[in-house]
């Protein structure tokens, strides 16, 4: 029975981790995939091995916070052990089913969160600690895009130029004695160090991804002690990997896809500040959703863009409705920057970058799946049936 129940929870991790890698792979490679710059097989690779070295290095420290310090290791009996990993199954479906990112890691707390309260062994300080740093966290990755989006973008842009030339990036010389790769027939040096960037920020977004999520998929387990640590990492790595190879591949699409519409420079720095963040907050033992972050990142971008014609008493009282330009990135790439408070032609809404509706539905089903996890969880454990 007990052999049964444990290859029940294994499969329920290898099934967390499966979808874990089919939506962060779309996340972290989608700019690059979508721009041509990485094919779908290589992006699956690398996400599987900056995953795996982001959950064996950072990781750590949040498979043990979430396995044995939020509530004793002694609560984690295989049973609740399965059912915390079901909860988060659970909120994986309800982000698919409604298209909203919900946080599997405030979902996975939330659940053992319900299950300190029923026994009466929840850790309230190491608790406060983690709702501190989940109300903290969203607040500096818009704030820090804002700022970004309201006076550094247009001219990171204007440096960056992202812009892919035809033809290929890189090509295999014969000519000498000895093969060697060269820039392609119309491949300039800033084109290639661009592409480079682009690239290595997917990597570092996949290394967070990976620090992030794999105490998701097996901390639990690895707190009963049922699976030792370095096996779990292995086990949600490798679970990771295998939806970075399948499922991604529809998740790379509509990711790529969707920002063909976008300017790549706006992606890359959403990644890098999210990975940035949860990086960070994975090496103090904080479990926090890269998803939240990344979408804090993307509403401060798009909010700081949108506000670069008025002043920034006028952006945040609402006395005026900000414009922005739709040809932007052509003026910018004149180095014609228009200056703070300037209008340009062809001027867009601000709704177009910033959503107010649509950003308080995305954060209301952040706070309702860890809510609902927690008090489904505490009434499961309560009730006497487990």
């Amino acid at each position: 029975m007990v052999e049964a129940l444990l290859f029940v929870g294994l499969l329920v991790a290898v099934f967390v981790g499966f979808n874990i890698g089919g939506s962060s792979t779309g996340v972290a490679f989608g700019p690059a995939v979508g721009s041509d710059v990485l094919g779908k097989l290589p992006a699956a690779a690398l996400m599987t091995g900056f995953a795996l070295l982001g959950g064996w290095t950072l990781g750590r420290e949040v498979v043990d916070k979430m396995g044995g310090e939020i509530v004793p290791q002694s609560e984690f009996t295989l049973v609740a052990s399965v059912t915390v990993l079901f909860f988060v199954g659970l909120a994986l479906l309800v982000s698919n089913t409604f298209g909203v990112p919900a946080s599997t890691s405030m979902t996975a707390v939330g659940a053992i969160a319900g299950l300190g309260l029923a026994h009466g062994s929840l850790d309230s300080g190491v608790m406060l600690e983690i709702i501190s740093w989940w109300i903290v966290a969203p607040v500096i990755a818009f704030w820090v895009c804002a700022v970004i989006g309201r006076y550094v973008y247009p001219y990171l842009d204007a440096w960056l130029k992202l812009d892919r030339s035809p033809g290929p990036l890189v090509e295999l010389d014969r000519n000498g004695g000895i093969p060697q790769l060269r820039l392609g027939p119309n491949t300039t040096h800033r084109e290639f160090g661009s592409t480079v960037l682009v690239v290595a920020v997917a990597c570092y977004m996949a290394f967070s991804a990976g620090a992030s999520n794999v105490a998701n998929a097996v901390a639990p387990l690895v707190g009963n002690g049922s699976v030792e640590m370095n096996t779990g990492i292995l086990l949600a790595g490798g679970a990771i990997g295998l939806g970075a190879f399948t499922i991604a591949r529809r998740t790379l699409d509509t990711v790529g896809n969707d920002l063909t519409q976008l300017p790549i420079l706006a992606a890359l720095i959403v990644e890098t500040v999210s990975a940035s963040l949860i990086s960070f907050l994975s090496a103090i033992g904080i479990p926090a959703s890269l998803a939240v972050s990344a979408t804090m990142c993307i509403v401060g971008l798009g909010w700081g863009r949108a506000t670069r014609t008025v002043t920034l008493g006028e952006a945040l009282s609402g006395s005026e409705s900000p414009q922005v330009s739709v040809n932007a990135l052509a003026a910018e790439r004149e180095d014609e920057v228009p200056k703070m408070g300037e209008e340009a032609p062809d001027e867009l809404s601000a709704q177009d970058l910033f959503d107010p509706g649509t950003t308080g539905r995305v954060i209301f089903f952040w706070m309702l799946t860890p809510s609902l996890s927690a008090i489904t969880s505490y009434a499961l454990f309560s009730s006497g049936v487990i």
